[in-house]
């Protein structure tokens, strides 16, 4: 697709610290940016991924004071700070069947969709490896995990399966390519994070 002229990276992450403090919500935000860039590539979108990086970190931009009201009232927000439709609806539509009625349809909505509840549950099994990161993470690991559903109860497994099924990706696939996509931007996140908030 052709995409719209957005606000710059920067205009972007002020926007989103503007509703958003907690370290949580900016690592999860800054590590679906990078998960999205990685799969722009991916999926032979690489001039969009600027484009596909920016949905990521702006998706989630009103759960922290809004989690009622989650993909409700981010079409404000973004059209506030100067995005377009075609942007609020990308950035909307992983929250489809789930508090709103926005249908991912373009690659890059259902691979959000898909990624997104899947990028913490992967950080949640990293955080108990004696690495404490995804750089010697298994698909296996994750597996075993995902069977576990008291482990990051939080991560949707229904959400995850259905992203899965929107893309008809074998779960094993997508589990392997958000890995490696994790794998690509966990130490700039890591970086940012030890000098957030000084």
């Amino acid at each position: 697709m052709a995409t719209p002229s957005i606000p710059s990276r920067e205009e972007a992450f002020a926007l989103l610290s503007k509703y958003n403090k907690d370290p949580f919500h900016i690592r999860h935000a800054l590590t679906v940016e990078g998960v999205m860039r990685w799969f722009a590539q991916d999926q032979g979108f690489a001039d969009e991924a600027d484009y596909w990086a920016t949905v990521g970190l702006m998706h989630d931009i009103d759960f922290e004071l809004y989690p009622d009201q989650h993909c409700q009232v981010a079409p404000r927000l973004l059209q506030e700070g100067g995005f377009p439709p075609e942007f609020i609806h990308s950035v909307c539509s992983h929250g489809y069947g789930i508090c709103c009625d926005i249908e991912p349809t373009h690659q890059m909505e259902k691979i959000l969709f898909a990624a997104d509840e899947l990028t913490g549950l992967i950080w949640a099994a990293a955080l108990m490896r004696p690495s404490m990161s995804t750089k010697d993470m298994e698909v296996k690991s994750v597996k075993k995990k995902y069977k576990d559903h008291r482990f990051a109860a939080g991560c949707s497994r229904e959400i995850i399966d259905r992203g899965c099924e929107q893309l008809g990706w074998e779960r094993d696939l997508l589990i392997e390519k958000t890995i490696l996509a994790m794998r690509e931007c966990e130490d700039s996140v890591a970086a940012f994070m030890a000098t957030y908030g000084e």
